[in-house]
């Protein structure tokens, strides 16, 4: 531990700390809201460049300044992009989703290509910039080489929002649930649209035997329902939308009652805005007075996080996405495993036996089967923890309390200990439904936020939340390590879905607070066909090139005859696995040792 950047009296992780910057305003107004919030203060508002720079100083406080590039292509595309090594037209939001794949998995349901209305991108990639700034700053806190510039760009946030679709499409088998068009969410005779979760096939039948649904449309519509999440569509017999469109929102209610399902309305953007409480996208708390053990490996520029060790106990998504990157960082991650090992290893399609999705999130971890049930096991799991610097978990609420496994229980034998939560609600909504990636969608407007006018409100079928949930969640833990380097005390920090659903929806959100109409307009971020495909045109250029009939041409022709016109456009990618040889992303995709896509880390360090 550096004692020149532990010497300050503070109370979040960046206070005393100043930044500047400036670029593309959808990044920019992500990294200035959570520095400020970390505490760090800026010397001056965003601009407005297309390339952007941001500068993290300490002044008096012994860190050295710290740079990052942000930009919509550069790290992932740096190789070139098959026409005279230029961005391969990816300039903006919209074309960032075309090229990574984004808009193609968005699709699924639609069964054609479409463009998040909301700026996901952009905002993992501000999420993206500020991890690597901490990661850098808590290398110099303890004492190792630290990088100097960090790298991030919107079509690497891209690559990684589509990371487990990717290695399921180069997986040696095919998909064990069948990729058609269709899903929730689902009408009441009355008018409500609602979103259905329940994780039991017991639960799912009584729902919809209350609701007089055929026998066998419910047989058939659980396992499309059930890969919903690793699929991004549902497409389950229109019998069960038929059955909920013959009895009202009262009886949906009772049939989801009775059934142990769970249902919950669509709210709206304006709903969301009106009880929005601007909170935090994560919460810290200062535990015991606490030494970390100085052992392992020291930091280095590409391996800021190396030496330290994460306890990651994580199901589906959200934390294991977290500690994922904590490892791609350097970090040593060991993975609490129930008996048996993670059910999900064997999550069809694999590669070499093993979940391609699965090792999308979890390649490189160490695994260790602990039995929480069990008093020995758990006993033997805070033994462990002694050990360790993180203990990472995304249990039901109240399950590590329960278990005498919460932040108090750990820092009674490891005081130094960030103990972290990445949750559904953060409990932070009385009311909330289960916390799963769909329903917090549904509650917080984020399926009217992801499409324009014209589209009927639906949560997107891709797992939007869990990625940037999984994102603030190691955003969280990057920030209690530097908190904990400059208190001396362990750490708590909470994250949560509903973080990331406001951190999504931020932009229309204030629009809706405002009294504007906070969806985009009919039409934005639609591709355009061509004779072979589809392609995207920026955003700020959309109106200009629907004026031309491209229906004629390959996508290739017509790229070029919009750029030839000054127009910006790119081909979207439809075929995961043409991403492989993509020339936007030359080199960047690899496999790694069981034949699975792997994406590239989404920093550069230097």
């Amino acid at each position: 531990m550096a004692s020149s950047v532990t010497t300050q009296t503070v109370r979040r992780p960046l206070d005393t700390l100043r930044f500047e910057a400036s670029g593309p305003p959808e990044i920019t107004e992500v990294v200035d809201r959570h520095l400020r919030l970390l505490g760090a203060s800026a010397s001056h508002a965003p601009g407005e460049e297309r390339h952007g720079e941001l500068e993290l100083s300490g002044g008096d406080t012994g860190f050295t300044p710290v740079t990052a590039a942000m930009s919509w292509a550069g790290a992932a595309g740096s190789a070139g992009s098959g026409d005279g090594g230029d961005d391969g037209g990816i300039v903006d939001e919209a074309t960032v989703q075309a090229a990574t794949g984004v808009m193609a998995v968005h699709g699924r349901r639609d069964g054609v290509p479409r463009g998040l209305a909301a700026d996901w991108t952009a905002a993992a990639t501000g999420v993206l910039t500020v991890q690597g700034m901490l990661a850098a700053l808590l290398a110099q806190a303890r004492g190792g080489t630290a990088p100097v510039r960090v790298g991030t760009s919107a079509d690497r946030a891209g690559l990684l929002a589509v990371s487990q679709y990717l290695a399921a499409a180069g997986a040696d088998e095919g998909e064990a649930a069948e990729l058609a068009s269709g899903g929730p969410p689902f009408t009441s005779a009355d008018g409500v649209v609602f979103e259905l979760e329940t994780l039991d096939p017991g639960s799912w039948a009584a729902f919809w035997r209350a609701l007089d649904a055929p026998t066998d449309a419910i047989r058939a519509g659980w396992r499309p329902f059930q890969f919903r999440y690793a699929t991004a569509c549902a497409p389950f017999p229109e019998a069960l939308h038929g059955a909920t469109r013959a009895h009202g929102w009262e009886r949906v209610r009772q049939a989801a009652a009775l059934s142990g399902a769970e249902v919950c309305t669509l709210r709206t953007l304006a709903e969301r805005a009106a009880e929005h409480d601007g909170a935090a996208p994560w919460e810290f708390g200062l535990l015991r007075p606490g030494t970390p053990a100085l052992a392992g490996p020291a930091p280095t520029a590409l391996r800021p996080l190396a030496g330290l060790t994460v306890l990651e106990a994580g199901r589906r998504i959200q934390a294991p996405l977290a500690a994922h990157l904590l490892g791609l960082l350097g970090a040593e991650v060991v993975r609490i495993e129930p008996p048996g090992g993670d059910p999900l290893r064997g999550m069809p399609p694999a590669c070499s036996g093993v979940s391609a999705r699965w090792l999308a999130l979890n390649r490189g971890k160490r695994a260790v089967e602990i039995d929480i049930k069990s008093a020995a096991d758990r006993r033997r799991l805070r033994e462990m923890a002694a050990e360790a610097d993180v203990f990472l978990h995304n249990w039901a609420p109240g399950k590590a309390a329960e278990l005498g496994l919460d932040a108090e229980d750990f820092a009674a034998a490891n005081p130094a200990l960030v103990h972290a939560y990445t949750s559904g609600w953060a409990g932070r909504l009385a009311d909330a439904p289960m916390g799963t990636d769909f329903m917090v969608q549904a509650r917080t407007g984020v399926g009217e936020a992801v499409r324009p006018h014209g589209e009927a409100p639906a949560p997107s079928l891709m797992t939007l939340l869990d990625v940037l949930g999984g994102l603030l969640g190691a955003e969280a833990v990057l920030a209690g390590l530097l908190l904990r380097e400059r208190t001396g005390h362990g750490v708590r920090v909470d994250s949560s879905l509903l973080g990331a659903a406001d951190t999504l929806t931020a932009p229309a959100l204030r629009r809706a607070a405002r009294g504007e109409d906070p969806r985009r307009p009919a039409g934005f971020r639609r591709p355009l066909p061509t004779a072979d495909g589809w392609l995207a045109p920026g955003d700020a250029y959309a109106a200009a090139a629907a004026a031309y009939d491209l229906r004629e041409l390959s996508t290739e022709d017509a790229v070029r005859q919009l750029r030839g016109h000054g127009i910006p456009a790119t081909a979207v990618t439809t075929d995961l696995t043409a991403l492989h040889h993509d020339p936007r992303f030359a080199g960047s995709i690899s496999r790694d040792a069981h034949g699975a896509p792997a994406v590239p880390d989404p920093w550069s360090l230097a």
